[in-house]
């Protein structure tokens, strides 16, 4: 049976637009693929359906009287556990943080949201503090995939990614500082964009500094774009916001790759043991491109894997985060968090210098490669999705998440713009295509993941779960 919940916003907006469709209509088809899908992944560790149809019916009234407030009224969205907002506890997937308190606070990208008009539904799982690239949380349990269920959504974000992979709100915010937005988006078959860092402002600011960055969550790189120009912008609690965009990110969708100088580079130089399925879609995606009049050349950017410079960054984040934590609120934790926040405490000053250092010769480098290729492209993560529930695949050599996301951390150090769209599958499961840009060139990097997605259908592909048959009674 066909639902709301299933179109793009834009068929949303100009459904409401012609009076076809309510908000209302749109947020109560929402929360009932909710109640209908949420059991079978976890992506919402809060659901608020009587805020939410209030806000629709504010919203139904403006669009009746013709005077939408913003690019997103009435758009069924949800929001990550880690970004504050008001009339919600922000617990981040720790039971050290009580719901308890004046949650009365918006945090820049939620309060850019609201400005438009978005409704609310409520907020989507993370691990605990957001720190690994799997969701799952003492406080919230496992988050898994609208493909496989027994799969993991890849994280931190998630919950967002399942969420919008489901129609189970349109758009989600996310947060990337690793991977975040871009892992579980490869992995859940939805599109994202990992903005340069500063141009989504960020309040609190992360512990984990600026590697991390608030990104959209949607189903089209056409979306995300869109919710880029919400969010994207000034506010005065962040003091490294670039500021509004010069032009809005959308107006340059339809700009195409024709002349692009794009590389491709299918292993970084460095990355051993892509699985074959996902490379044959990458190269496939890599094809696509080319024929749309891109000049593609095979180049690698010439650096090597970063990983230990951002564990001294990524570790020292995690420790500061936790260091007013006494032995019994850390015994609730999850342990590997806490092992990771004690390795972070041992690193000396020097240490996280040396680290910056590195961090300052990638991002020179890369300015380099850019003078000479336009974009970069590389699979978004090397494997498919694993089992829930745990941080590296079953049998994996290394413990840390960071060992099988080798394509998305340096881009956080590098601080560039980086999408992910679905581009195949592999084992029956989304891969993902990252399309990394300069900093500051979002537009440019939205406009090729739009132009093969314009090109492909990948990202119209919805997870089976959608075809299961409803209980009785069912929403």
């Amino acid at each position: 049976m066909s639902s709301t919940a299933d179109l793009s916003v834009l068929d949303l907006l100009a459904a409401y637009r012609a009076g076809d469709l309510s908000p209302v209509q749109a947020t109560r088809d929402a929360l009932d693929r909710i109640e209908r899908c949420d059991p079978a992944v976890n992506a919402f560790c809060l659901v608020d359906a009587e805020r939410a149809l209030a806000a629709a019916r504010a919203s139904e009234e403006r669009w009746r009287r013709g005077e939408p407030c913003g690019l997103v009224d009435g758009v069924p969205t949800s929001v990550k556990d880690v970004l504050l907002t008001a009339g919600w506890p922000t617990r981040r997937g720790s039971p050290t943080i009580p719901a308890e308190g004046d949650w009365n606070v918006d945090g820049p990208a939620v309060a850019r949201v609201r400005e438009h008009g978005a409704v609310l539904l409520g907020k989507t799982t993370t691990p605990e503090l957001a720190w690994k690239g799997v969701t799952d949380s003492p406080l919230t349990g496992v988050t898994t995939n609208p493909w496989d269920p027994e799969r993991t959504a890849g994280g931190s974000s998630g919950g967002s990614a399942a969420a919008v992979g489901l129609g189970m709100g349109t758009l989600s915010l996310g947060t990337d500082g690793g991977g975040s937005v871009r892992i579980p988006a490869a992995f859940t078959g939805t599109s994202t964009i990992k903005p340069t860092y500063g141009r989504v402002p960020h309040h609190p600011a992360s512990p984990f500094g600026t590697l991390a960055h608030v990104g959209p969550m949607t189903r089209s790189a056409a979306e995300s774009a869109l919710l880029l120009d919400v969010v994207a912008g000034a506010d005065a609690r962040d003091p490294w916001a670039l500021g509004p965009l010069a032009s809005p990110c959308t107006a340059a969708l339809d700009a195409g790759v024709a002349g692009l100088r794009i590389a491709a580079s299918p292993t970084l130089g460095f990355v051993d043991g892509v699985h074959p399925e996902v490379a044959a879609a990458f190269e496939a995606a890599v094809d696509v491109l080319a024929g749309l009049g891109a000049h593609v050349e095979r180049a690698d950017p010439g650096f090597t894997d970063p990983v230990e410079p951002f564990h001294v960054l990524w570790c020292a984040g995690a420790a500061k985060t936790i260091e007013h934590l006494g032995p019994e609120q850390r015994a609730t934790m999850d342990p590997a968090l806490v092992e990771i926040a004690e390795q972070g405490a041992r690193y000396s000053a020097l240490d996280y210098l040396t680290a910056m250092a590195v961090r300052n010769e990638l991002g020179t480098l890369m300015g380099a490669f850019h003078a000479r290729h336009d974009l970069l492209l590389t699979p978004t993560v090397p494997i498919p999705a694993f089992p829930g529930g745990v941080e590296v695949p079953p049998g994996w050599p290394q413990p840390r998440w960071t060992s099988w996301t080798p394509f998305t951390y340096p881009f956080n150090m590098t601080q560039q713009p980086a999408a992910s769209v679905p581009c195949g599958f592999a084992e029956g499961l989304p891969v993902g295509l990252q399309i990394v840009g300069p900093r500051h060139a979002d537009a440019a990097v939205l406009a090729a993941a739009h132009a093969y997605q314009q090109a492909t259908d990948w990202h119209r592909r919805r997870p089976p779960l959608l075809n299961r048959p409803q209980p009785a009674g069912g929403g």
